[in-house]
């Protein structure tokens, strides 16, 4: 089973993990192998499901390889009751839903002529030659149904060591897609342990060009991704220093900052959100919001996300009228109060002049105070006279002005009383 000099201790300890894995033992994945494993064909369960498994990380999805062909995935998937989408037939990729699961379930190939991303394959049933088309060898990692490894290419021991190397020639396998750059990085952030593989990141140094070629929303999903990961802030400093975020991004960085944000993960998980990575590390000014988004192709959503969070940061920063929590609470919400004051707190943290005392008081405040809402609407003012029109509007404003001073304690009746006097 493991010919090539996998230690077989190893292999036996990873083999009964994967055996225990709840994944794999369901009655919707064993459904899937049952359909597709039929006149000969094997299935086997691929990548990073089983990396995930046997470093103890969450399982979000499963990808499955075959010696069948897509068309006969396809047809024995129906048989068996089960629903398959053809999504990506070209590349021998079809989706079998199994109990309201999805499983992406593709046939071996192997290169016959390489151009980049264009290579040209063909379906094949040798498992090696489908481990050597993989990025690492952490990833091509297979195991059956039972839950038995294959290990073709001893990324068994990378694996469980945490290093992240290429399969191959680094050079070679960067070239086939320039993302692998990003996902080098990302990776390591994820899984990784200890140093950098030093080929790996030279390779990636001498190909850093290519990540220009990229699409903005490949670059974009890589990178939020990356920004969520365990050691992202020790990735990203390699990836400054060798002039790959800046590329990636489009701007410089701020990667003590960064690194301070990331000092607070166990204050606060929102500093693991892309968002607020994003408005920390390369905010420098409010046009580098927009840069951004435009270089990653974040949502408006994210992008409005962002900008709350940097209106906060000038609100925090003025330091002859600091806000309450109260006041930040009504005029940004929870979300984005926070998302500023983390921001804010990170760039004094890496300064060495934070607070944390005074943070972290705040910090409890805005989790859990109520949002303010006043308490009054122009209805209640028309209902006992007041003509409606522009001066509504402008009298209802000098009432919220002075709910607000009061600290936002003057109640509905309090505000009406004021109305009529």
């Amino acid at each position: 089973m493991f010919p090539d000099g996998t230690n077989n201790t190893m292999s036996s300890v990873a083999d009964d993990i994967l055996a225990r894995a709840d994944w794999l033992r369901s009655a919707a994945v064993q459904a899937v192998f049952s359909a597709i494993e039929q006149d000969g064909d094997e299935a086997r369960v691929v990548g990073g499901a089983i990396r995930n498994t046997l470093l103890g990380h969450p399982v979000p999805d499963v990808d499955i390889a075959t010696t069948a062909l897509p068309q006969d995935v396809m047809k024995r998937a129906r048989d068996a009751g089960l629903k398959a989408i053809g999504t990506g037939l070209d590349h021998g990729t079809v989706t079998v839903v199994s109990r309201g699961f999805p499983y992406e379930v593709t046939t071996l190939r192997e290169d016959v002529e390489t151009f980049g991303r264009q290579a040209r394959v063909v379906f094949g049933r040798n498992w090696v030659r489908d481990a050597e088309r993989r990025d690492f060898t952490m990833n091509a990692l297979y195991a059956d149904r039972q839950g038995r490894l294959y290990d073709p290419l001893a990324g068994l021991e990378d694996c469980l060591a945490g290093r992240v190397r290429f399969i191959g020639d680094p050079d070679a396998r960067i070239r086939e897609d320039y993302l692998r750059i990003l996902r080098f990085f990302r990776i390591f952030a994820a899984y990784g342990e200890g140093d950098m593989d030093a080929e790996g990141l030279g390779a990636c140094l001498r190909q850093r060009e290519g990540l220009r070629q990229l699409s903005a929303e490949r670059i974009g999903h890589e990178m939020r991704r990356l920004l969520r990961a365990r050691r992202a802030a020790p990735a990203l400093r390699l990836m400054n220093d060798c002039g790959l975020l800046e590329i990636a991004t489009g701007g410089l960085a701020r990667i003590e900052d960064f690194n301070a944000l990331r000092g607070l993960d166990d204050l606060a998980p929102e500093t693991r959100d892309p968002e607020l990575a994003l408005v920390v590390l390369a905010g420098f000014v409010h046009e580098d919001l927009e840069r951004v988004c435009d270089r990653l192709r974040l949502s408006n959503a994210e992008g409005k996300r962002m900008k709350t969070a940097w209106a906060v940061m000038k609100r925090l920063k003025n330091p002859v009228d600091p806000p309450s929590a109260a006041s930040l609470l009504y005029d940004f919400g929870r979300q984005g109060a926070i998302d500023g004051l983390l921001a804010v707190w990170a760039g004094l943290r890496a300064r060495k002049t934070a607070d944390d005392d005074r943070f972290g008081v705040l910090l409890s405040d805005l989790r859990i105070e109520a949002v303010p809402e006043f308490p009054l609407k122009g209805a209640d003012l028309i209902a006992s006279g007041h003509p409606s029109g522009p001066e509504l509007g402008s009298f209802l404003k000098y009432l919220e002005e002075e709910w607000r001073e009061s600290g936002f304690s003057l109640s509905k009746q309090e505000l009406m009383a004021r109305y009529t006097r």
